[in-house]
């Protein structure tokens, strides 16, 4: 008999989000996925980045409503409230580094975009 000690991590799965048509360029939207909400943003044709809904400053579910803009090369969200500028790539706070957002990874297939969350 083998015993294993180490914990298997959960599978990474690929959710369908939304068809591409359904995102406007710069503006987020809010996803209800495996009862997480999760803000989607779609910059270019190519470039769709998803991350956590909530603001981590103020608890809040409002991170699709923010302001897409950029620092440098950076695309970027301003959260509504406190105005804190997180990068939707890495999901780092500029201006406090105690907050970030988590980050997911997208694909498009068929026309839909897919998230990929912990199964």
């Amino acid at each position: 008999m083998t015993i294993t000690t180490e914990l298997e991590a959960p599978a990474a799965v690929w959710e369908r989000a939304c068809s591409v048509e359904e995102l406007e360029p710069s503006w987020g939207e809010a996803l209800l996925i495996r009862m997480r909400q999760i803000a989607l943003f779609m910059i270019g044709p190519d470039e769709i980045y998803a991350v956590d809904n909530l603001d981590p400053a103020t608890n809040a579910n409002v991170i699709s409503r923010g302001i897409v803009g950029s620092k440098g090369d950076r695309p970027t969200v301003a959260s509504p409230l406190l105005k804190h500028v997180y990068d939707l790539g890495t999901g780092e706070c500029f201006a406090q580094p105690e907050f970030a957002l988590q980050t997911f990874r997208t694909r498009v297939v068929g026309g839909f975009i897919e998230v990929e969350v912990l199964g």
